[in-house]
């Protein structure tokens, strides 16, 4: 019965969401989760956040554009549930030194030829949605995050493992959260969503290429301030340096992808 009340919840928050954040948007915002409290104080509270954000990434292809989007939605930090827009986690053991959670997220299509000339006769990149496990450790200074994840819908079979270090900074009604870890990759996902170019895709100037899997290392910086019982607001960095597999491709623009967002949301 639990179980079903938390599917339940699941769905509802579901269709609040009116967008999801784009697949270029890698944003390690879960373990936030396990710093939430039920207070009027609290940077990270309990329950449904309603609001919206304000997004920016540079573009990840040759020929795109840096990108801003206004996303409104909804968020939700429960007990053992928590959502993000465009994933979700529910933990199914907890104690003061371990949390095990099941892990999903919809990735969705990053690539698409209509967009710019020089795409042309490049596949068009679709959506998928992962499912895996993944674990918190708890320390007294670090908060120590790893899971995977693979694709479960057929699109690419592909794969992902993150190993994750966030060293949380609280007073009041802030919380600072520097972190960093590093992203695997298995050849199947980073070639699908990370610059691969199939036989069928090349051109006499856009050569077939490979990337095979690929490590990339990321830094991250997540702040959240409470105004009062109903407001808060949040600001976070995301720097990922890319593989030189990816870096190298020739239709990827750069070595490193920066993923800003600031949000304000309200709460009950």
């Amino acid at each position: 019965m639990r179980f079903a009340s938390q599917l339940v919840k699941v769905i509802s928050l579901a269709c609040l969401l009116s967008l999801g954040l784009p697949v270029q948007a890698e944003i390690n915002l879960g373990e936030v989760g396990m710093l939430s409290q039920d207070s009027d104080t609290a940077p990270i509270p309990k329950g449904l956040v309603v609001g919206g954000v304000l997004l920016a990434y540079n573009a990840r292809y040759e020929a795109q554009k840096d990108a801003v989007w206004p996303i409104p939605g909804a968020i939700y930090f429960g007990n053992d549930f928590m959502y993000l827009g465009d994933r979700a986690r529910y933990y199914f053991y907890k104690d003061k030194h371990l949390a095990t959670f099941i892990y999903g997220r919809v990735r969705t299509g990053n690539l698409d030829p209509a967009d710019a000339p020089a795409l042309a006769g490049m596949i068009k990149r679709k959506w998928q949605f992962e499912a895996g496990l993944g674990a918190n450790i708890i320390t007294p200074y670090a908060l120590i995050s790893t899971r995977f994840a693979s694709d479960i819908t057929g699109n690419t079979h592909g794969q992902e493992a993150l190993l994750w270090a966030d060293f949380p900074i609280h007073k009041d009604r802030l919380l600072v959260m520097p972190g960093f870890g590093v992203m695997k990759r298995n050849s199947k996902l980073a070639n699908y969503y990370f610059g691969g170019i199939s036989a069928a895709e090349a051109t006499p100037t856009r050569p077939q290429y490979d990337t095979g899997s690929t490590w990339s290392p990321m830094v991250a910086l997540v702040s959240s301030y409470r105004y009062n019982k109903n407001w808060l607001a949040m600001v976070t960095l995301n720097i990922e340096h890319f593989d030189k597999n990816i870096a190298n491709s020739p239709i990827v623009q750069h070595a490193n992808e920066y993923t800003f967002l600031a949000g304000v949301g309200y709460t009950w």
